[in-house]
Formats: structure tokens, C-alpha cells, sequence
């Protein structure tokens, strides 16, 4: 596990040292900032409205502007969502290519390094960079936190942002896991990053084009559809099925890299 560490470290000190990790981030913490402002002066519109009319006589879907968690936070975890489909293959297409590309993976594969060494090492590093991109973006609850009120004296529902922003790492993780596998089969980072996008934004919006199917092709697509869990997380709600259908996934695409990798030493 030390030589996996190792390489975790060096690929964040590679990702620190060029402008791909800072471009990517500043990109997600703009797009957003832009974003959060346009939910936050929604947010005081309705409050406003609310006042001259009262809630009672306000539609239904107004009722999400009754606090800062409802009516900011989820929709902007929504739409980070889509960002971190993005951002997470950008981050992570080199984690191989480039090493293919560079003629340096067959001299790793002459190391005393084992290849699943090799492959949680390059997985950990892809996962910080992500991790610290999705991270910038908490900011904006903190923002929240700190100047806004309610009438319980607290602006947010902690436990709700808290998994909200659960089911974005679980999405980075599992995109850097999917955009990693494609990267150990070609030589290309921007193939890898292309294919890791299309690739995670179909799993992400499968379940709409199910629902045109037949039982039990509908159900079952469902249930393996990242988007359900994930708005169940954005409400606060911790399904065990979801979390299996993440952490399952992510350790069956490391395994389909870590023999892709090893088929390369006898290559």
C-alpha cells in the first residue's frame, strides 16, 4: 500500500504543477458561483412574494422556497451534478493515456510496483484532484450558512447538504473509476475524457429513456440508473441500494483496469 500512496502523491504534485486541475476547478467554482447567485436572488423573490401573498394562497411548487436548503442548495447540487459528469473524465483521462502515450507505462510494468499498486495509486490521485474540485464548491453552503437566518435560528439542514454533497464525491468517484478504464485502453487523453462523459451521462439519464419500456426491462433499468439515488441523496434520504450500486461499481471498473494493466506486463 506504500508504493500505491506514493503514486497518489505524485500524480496530485502532477496535477498541481500543470494548468489542467486549476483550469477545471475554476471553471466548476465560477459556473456555480454564477448559478448559486442567480438561485439565491430567485430565492428572495419568492420570499418576497410569500410575504405580499402568504404561503397558503402561493401554488404548490413554491413550497421549496420555504428554506435556503429547499429552494438554493438542492438545485444547486442538481446542477453541479452535471458539472461533475465534466469534470471528473477532464481530471482523470491522462490517468493512463498519458502514460501510454509517453512510452513510460512499460517502464512502471518493469518496477518492483504490483499493478493493482499501480492502479489505486493512479485511482487515489484522480480521486483527490476530483475531490478538492467538488470541494470548492461546499463553499457556497458556508456562505449560507453564515449569513443567512431562519426562524429556528439555523439556515440550513446540515444533514441534507451534508449528503447531497455525499452523492457528488460518490459520482466524482465513480466517474474517475469509469474515465480511468477507458484511459488504459488508448493513448488518447481526449478520447478517454469524451468517452468517460457520453459514458457517465447515460448512466445518469437512463432511467428517462426507460420509462418508455416494458416491465421488467423498466425496473430493473431503474435500479441501476445513477439518477434515482442520486436526487434520493439531494432530499437526505441514505438508500443501502445506492450506496451498493456505487461502491460495487467503482470496485468492478478498478478491477477491469487492474487486469487490463496487468495484461500489459506480458504484453
Amino acid at each position: 500500500m506504500r508504493n500505491a500512496l506514493a503514486i497518489a502523491r505524485k500524480e496530485l504534485s502532477i496535477y498541481f504543477t500543470t494548468p489542467l486541475a486549476y483550469g477545471v476547478t475554476t471553471v466548476v467554482v465560477l459556473f456555480s458561483a454564477f448559478l448559486f447567485m442567480g438561485l439565491l436572488q430567485t430565492f428572495v423573490q419568492m420570499q418576497e412574494i410569500a410575504r405580499a401573498y402568504t404561503w397558503a394562497r402561493m401554488p404548490p411548487d413554491y413550497n421549496m422556497y420555504k428554506n435556503l436548503t429547499d429552494g438554493v442548495i438542492i438545485p444547486l447540487w442538481g446542477i453541479v451534478i452535471i458539472l461533475t459528469v465534466f469534470a471528473a473524465p477532464l481530471l482523470s483521462m491522462g490517468l493512463f493515456a498519458k502514460e501510454k502515450r509517453e512510452h513510460t507505462l512499460e517502464l512502471l510494468m518493469t518496477t518492483p510496483i504490483r499493478p493493482w499498486e499501480l492502479v489505486i495509486g493512479k485511482y487515489l490521485g484522480g480521486l483527490g484532484v476530483t475531490s478538492i474540485t467538488l470541494g470548492s464548491t461546499f463553499l457556497f453552503p458556508v456562505i449560507l450558512a453564515a449569513f443567512g437566518s431562519s426562524e429556528s435560528g439555523q439556515a440550513l439542514e446540515w444533514q441534507t447538504v451534508a449528503l447531497g454533497f455525499l452523492g457528488l464525491v460518490l459520482l466524482g468517484a465513480l466517474a474517475v473509476a469509469f474515465t480511468m478504464l477507458i484511459s488504459s485502453f488508448t493513448q488518447t487523453q481526449l478520447l478517454a475524457a469524451f468517452i468517460g462523459i457520453v459514458g457517465m451521462l447515460v448512466w445518469l439519464l437512463v432511467r428517462g429513456v426507460a420509462q418508455m419500456a416494458e416491465e421488467p426491462l423498466r425496473s430493473i433499468v431503474g435500479q441501476v440508473s445513477l439518477d434515482g439515488h442520486l436526487q434520493s441523496m439531494m432530499r437526505g434520504v441514505v438508500e443501502l441500494k445506492g450506496l451498493v450500486l456505487f461502491i460495487s461499481s467503482i470496485a468492478f471498473l478498478l478491477f477491469l483496469t487492474h487486469r487490463k494493466i496487468e495484461s500489459e506486463r506480458w504484453a
